[in-house]
């Protein structure tokens, strides 16, 4: 699999599944729309297209978030709280089971990280931290509250994949 930057809808069209990492939820939901890739991409997503978000990523999908009155994409029956594990300074990195990884913990980095408030009922909690959902996924699309991209465990990223290939892709992300 080869990752490639999305900044188009000519590019949006050329890959097979979507990743969206951390960031500032607000500044990108805003991108998208004028960039008008906001409705594309829930286009090939709600057509099967995996997606991927992580910290803010996982914002940006979700259904919606709690005590805000922010735009999402609606890509997964979720209700985030932002920055609910604190400000920058109580970022932490855990060792987080998470079984659909297997046997090892995971190296969980969490900075500003929202935490999932509510999951639908089509919605699997993969892992929690403090009680909350960190890690779920609904059909082909996934969410992380953590930073994945920052360790160099790769068990989630071939989770990633994986789906992806079930999906009838392998090429770009």
């Amino acid at each position: 699999m080869r990752a490639v930057g999305v900044k188009t809808r000519a590019a949006l069209e050329t890959i097979d599944g979507l990743v969206v990492p951390g960031g500032e939820s607000t500044t990108v939901i805003r991108l998208l729309e004028r960039f008008e890739l906001d409705a594309p991409i829930v286009a090939r997503v709600r057509a099967g297209m995996p997606f991927w978000g992580t910290c803010m990523g996982m914002i940006v999908a979700a259904h919606d978030v709690v005590g805000l009155e922010q735009k999402t994409l609606d890509l997964i029956d979720i209700s985030v709280r932002r920055n609910a594990f604190g400000r920058q300074l109580a970022s932490e990195e855990i060792d987080l089971p998470v079984p659909a990884l297997g046997e090892a913990p995971f190296p969980a980095i969490f900075i500003r990280a929202p935490w999932i408030e509510r999951a639908g009922a089509g919605v699997t909690v993969l892992a929690s931290h403090r009680g909350h959902g960190v890690f779920v996924r609904q059909g082909r699309v996934i969410g992380t509250s953590f930073h994945p991209e920052l360790t160099s465990d790769g068990r989630l990223h071939a989770y990633f994949t994986a789906i992806v290939r079930e999906a009838g892709g392998g090429g770009r992300a």
